[in-house]
């Protein structure tokens, strides 16, 4: 979906503000440059989609469960996978391998904080 809000805006105060065909073109400009965001900061992009989140079967696929796990069942994946690939635990291994670590690691924890938040809005 675009946006044209900004267009029309720049079109009209333009058109108004010059009294000439020209100042309703540069309005239109101005515009169209303020709905791509370009005025906006690098952290700040409103026509930016945010990502999209992991799909549910995701989360659960990480932890190697299934959706239908007790929580006690997830807690105990969570635990032996995070003992399993904690950076910290692995202390004299290549650089290569303790980032790939982290990343998993990453990966785990991200992906227990989503069925944790998933089953407690289920609980609401």
């Amino acid at each position: 979906m675009t946006r044209w809000s900004g267009k029309v805006l720049g079109l009209v105060a333009g058109w108004l503000l010059t009294r000439h065909p020209d100042g309703a073109l540069l309005g239109l400009l101005l515009g169209h440059a303020w709905d791509a965001g370009w005025f906006h900061g690098p952290l700040r992009r409103p026509l930016a989609r945010p990502a999209a989140p992991a799909p549910d079967d995701a989360a659960y696929g990480v932890l190697g469960v299934t959706g239908d796990a007790s929580d006690a069942e997830i807690d105990r994946a969570y635990r032996r996978l995070i003992a399993r690939y904690h950076p910290d635990r692995l202390v004299g291994v290549a650089d290569d391998r303790r980032r790939q670590a982290e990343r998993k690691a990453g990966e785990i924890n991200v992906a227990y904080d989503r069925i944790q938040t998933l089953r407690r809005n289920a609980r609401k």
